[in-house]
């Protein structure tokens, strides 16, 4: 599948019915999810691999790696409210999705997660809550040897020094993130905020 028809369906994924602030639920636009799932495509991480989402939402990132022939797709999420959205996503565009009902902010719920090939994520900023992509980046490292996550662009010293004992950053493409008028405080009907995907991977 080229990455042109991937993003075309992903355009097709819901967003959440009811967004909340706290856990900066922020659907990812179409052309961000299908760039991060085309790189690790090529990378092959994806093709006949087990494929873990982290704060799965609605899908998108797990929908997409389905699309592009992920063996097994698992998302992990605390709210069941978008992953009953997420599942009505993965009927839609005939994928085929387990879900994992985690709270990633606690660690006494990372025995639900399993091992997998391959971690993809969207965690929080920490706009809302500090050092929210905190526990998301140690759950991934700890199932799998290549992560691939979207963070804010101004993360990546950060991440680079809090990895550094386990991981290496081994890949960086600068993009953006378009947020749209959703919540009480925005004062712009878009937002465009510089990202970065990065790709972790765990030193042997």
């Amino acid at each position: 599948m080229k990455l042109r028809k991937l993003e075309m369906l992903l355009e097709q994924v819901t967003g959440f019915s009811h967004p909340l602030p706290e856990r900066e639920q922020y659907q990812t636009p179409a052309p961000l999810a299908a760039r991060l799932l085309y790189t690790a495509f090529l990378a092959g991480d994806i093709s006949d691999l087990r494929v873990l989402e982290l704060g799965s939402g609605t899908g998108i990132l797990g929908i997409g790696a389905a699309l592009i022939g992920a063996g097994e797709v698992i998302g992990v999420e605390i709210d069941q409210e978008a992953t009953r959205v997420a599942e009505e996503n993965a009927n839609k565009l005939k994928t085929k999705i387990s879900f994992i009902d985690a709270d990633l902010s606690n660690p006494v719920t990372w025995d639900k997660v399993p091992g997998a090939d391959t971690v993809i994520m969207n965690p929080p900023f920490g706009a809302q809550v500090q050092h929210a992509d905190r526990p998301f980046i140690d759950l991934a490292l700890s199932r799998a040897e290549v992560v691939y996550g979207i963070f804010n662009a101004g993360s990546e010293p950060f991440i680079r020094q809090y990895i550094a004992d386990r991981a290496e950053i081994a890949g960086v493409i600068a993009a953006e993130f378009a947020i749209p008028r959703t919540f009480f405080f925005h004062s712009e009907d878009k937002r465009d905020v510089p990202v970065k995907i990065l790709v972790l991977k765990r030193r042997a």
